[in-house]
């Protein structure tokens, strides 16, 4: 069984960054896709980015393209998520989850996991942009 602790989370300004972590604990996780979601209050649990083994293959919402950065560590069994340029409209909390399920490639692009994939979460950290 995985365990997932989530860290780095807490309040900024708008404009601000933030570092969030996400230890796995309890397996190897270097072959599993660890994504990062989240769920503003009165809104669904959407995915923020994704990750696939080494990093070669990523995934991103649309919302934070080039604002936000997914990276992982496998000696470390960890994944980051890098958020630079908070905005109030990114404040949710934010959950980290892993799943066996891989990417497929077709279509000339990457198809990450779909939510509902993901096997395993964390608690959650809570992101508050002001």
């Amino acid at each position: 069984h995985v365990q997932l602790v989530e860290s780095g989370g807490g309040s900024v300004q708008a404009g601000g960054s933030l570092r969030l972590s996400c230890a796995a604990a309890g397996d190897d996780v270097s072959n599993y896709c660890m994504g990062w979601f989240r769920q503003a209050p009165g809104k669904e649990r959407e995915k923020v980015a994704a990750i696939f083994i080494n990093g070669g293959s990523t995934d991103y919402a649309d919302s934070v393209k080039g604002r936000f950065t997914i990276s992982r560590d496998n000696a470390k069994n960890t994944a980051y998520l890098q958020m630079d340029s908070l905005q109030p409209e990114d404040t949710a909390m934010y959950y980290c989850a892993i799943t066996r399920s891989a990417p497929a490639f077709y279509g000339g692009s990457w198809h990450f996991p779909e939510q509902r994939e993901y096997n395993y979460w964390g608690q959650g950290t809570q992101v508050t942009v002001s």
